[in-house]
């Protein structure tokens, strides 16, 4: 697994540590329990996962801080940057485009990056927001969205701000948008079929839909120390981390909100830390601690966090550059195309109109078994 030299960050301007983030295609133990994963049925949810206001106020409380807040956007940005990829392979001008759960408008800043894509034999040199006639950034947290309202890139793509009073209800009429894109947000939505069929609807026909969401073994490694540390001084296991969506799911509930000519795919980002603490330091920084209704409101005790601390360098402690162990903690997103039917889009043939046997085109005969 090769390192990203360009990646590398200071991981708080306190202790002066860094991170490396690298791509993989596997995750390395799947030792840990099974859990559970927030995916609700149509309609109205079955029940609620997570609490909408708890959820907001780590976001608001992690906004206050600017420049600590922008110093853990590190996942944020590589997973905006890959997203945004994507849109170089789709040959269009998007007129209305909408960011939904749009955290600190990092998308419409990686649209603004001048030589997005020079590494392909037709070389991309303008920005991608070039395409793009206006963008839509909506988010339920004020003080995230506008935390970089002042910053340059602003003044190189039209965007518009957009509070959401309710994270699971999109006020914006049918066929609005040309495209809509989500990154790193879907993840925290009770009501995600309500949620992605909102999207199908207030897209223009044959009009695409780009979304990146953390789910799978994301923390794996954090989920299974923390469950043999509290086995082990507690003899039982708490919630402490929030259920996540499976890729497998994924492509159904695309399907189930209307999309079609669906594209599903996973990427691991694996970031080293130095302990348990400076990622759990950077995972409240990011407004991503846990919400999950069923958790612990004593949160961890002292012993249970040394203890996971030490599993957790035990399992899956690694040796750093400096030649001291470091500890990688894998976020692992699942990236989702889908696109609004209608228009001159493509559709398979029905059932039963084939003019060709594939045993004529194959070749081959008789039966098996």
């Amino acid at each position: 697994m090769s390192r990203l030299p360009q990646a590398i960050r200071p991981l708080c301007p306190s202790n002066g540590l860094t991170r490396s983030l690298r791509p993989s295609l596997f995750s390395r133990l799947s030792t840990i329990a099974q859990r559970s994963y927030a995916i609700s049925a149509g309609g109205a949810p079955i029940a609620s996962v997570f609490s909408n206001p708890t959820k907001h106020q780590h976001r608001e409380r992690a906004a206050l801080d600017p420049h600590q807040s922008r110093q853990v956007d590190y996942l944020r940005d590589q997973v905006a940057t890959r997203l945004c990829d994507r849109l170089l392979d789709i040959n269009r001008t998007f007129p209305q485009a909408l960011d939904f759960g749009a955290n600190a408008c990092n998308i419409a800043r990686i649209l603004t990056r001048s030589n997005p894509d020079l590494d392909s034999d037709k070389p991309t040199t303008d920005p991608i927001a070039t395409r793009i006639g206006h963008l839509t950034c909506a988010d339920t947290s004020s003080a995230m969205l506008h935390r970089d309202a002042d910053l340059p890139f602003n003044a190189d793509i039209a965007l518009t701000r957009d509070h959401l009073p309710n994270p699971e209800h999109l006020p914006y009429p049918p066929a609005t948008f040309d495209l809509a894109m989500s990154s790193l947000s879907l993840h925290w939505i009770n009501d995600l079929p309500s949620v992605l069929t909102q999207i199908n609807t207030c897209l223009k026909p044959d009009a695409p839909f780009l979304a990146a969401m953390s789910g799978g073994d994301t923390l794996f490694e954090l989920r299974g120390s923390l469950q043999l540390a509290e086995q082990e001084r507690l003899g039982g296991i708490g919630t402490h981390i929030s259920p996540l969506a499976d890729v497998r799911d994924v492509g159904n509930l695309l399907s189930r909100a209307g999309f079609k000519l669906l594209t599903v795919d996973v990427d691991d980002i694996i970031v080293d830390y130095p302990s348990i603490f400076a990622l759990m330091t950077d995972l409240q920084a990011m407004g991503e601690a846990n919400a999950a209704l069923r958790r612990d409101p004593a949160g961890l005790s002292r012993e249970v966090m040394l203890a996971t601390e030490a599993i957790y360098r035990e399992l899956y402690g690694e040796e750093g550059e400096d030649g001291g162990t470091v500890l990688p903690a894998t976020f692992r997103t699942i990236y989702m195309i889908g696109w609004k039917e209608g228009g001159e889009q493509p559709r398979p043939l029905e059932r039963g109109t084939g003019e060709s046997n594939l045993t004529d085109i194959l070749g081959g005969g008789g039966r098996i078994g």
